[in-house]
């Protein structure tokens, strides 16, 4: 109940101490697991407590203050970060389906297929992995389809499991896509 109190007065100890020490492992165990935008475990430790915090349109209370003590609340943390963390997960594959259809390039990482360089040239490749704004999926899409590593490989390069891989890797190629269309290259 002690710690609740503090993070809600938004006490910076109690927050650190609670938060980026003693659930470190919990938050870096559900990071590599499932899909976030985040580039590292720090910063989805970041995105989840402004998650609890901040109020709700509907209540005006927070996700914190509705914590209903019957559970631990490392318990209650780890549900509420996973089920983000599934929704985060829906609603960008909700969005990312329409372009995978549509793009012709897209069907060919589908297929797991390498980027052809007659097609593209590779400085062009470069240029656009470089204006890419995630430094993770710009790394993933250089590993698995310019350097040319299989998905598991490319998993171990990024120190993350197949299920987390597999989510990013979707929406890696998608934002590869949006950065060559950009670029003028298809």
């Amino acid at each position: 109940m002690e710690i609740v109190k503090a993070i809600l007065q938004r006490d910076s100890f109690v927050t650190k101490e609670y938060f980026y020490k003693k659930c470190f492992p919990l938050f870096n165990s559900i990071y590599k697991k499932y899909y976030t935008d985040c580039e590292n475990c720090i910063e989805f430790i970041n995105e989840i407590y402004l998650f609890i915090v901040t109020p709700q349109r509907k209540t005006g209370k927070s996700k914190l203050e509705g914590f209903s003590f019957k559970c631990s609340l490392t318990y209650w943390i780890k549900i509420v970060t996973e089920n983000y963390c599934k929704q985060l997960f829906v609603k960008y594959s909700d969005i990312l389906e329409v372009d995978i259809e549509s793009s012709d390039i897209i069907k060919r990482f589908e297929t797991s297929l390498e980027i052809d360089s007659h097609e593209i040239d590779m400085h062009d490749v470069r240029t656009i992995l470089a204006s890419m704004p995630n430094q993770r999926y710009r790394a993933l899409i250089a590993y698995r389809y310019v350097d040319g590593y299989c998905n598991e490989d490319t998993a171990n390069l990024l120190n993350m499991s197949m299920p987390n891989y597999y989510n990013k890797h979707k929406l890696a190629k998608a934002q590869f896509i949006a950065a060559l269309r950009k670029g003028g290259l298809i």
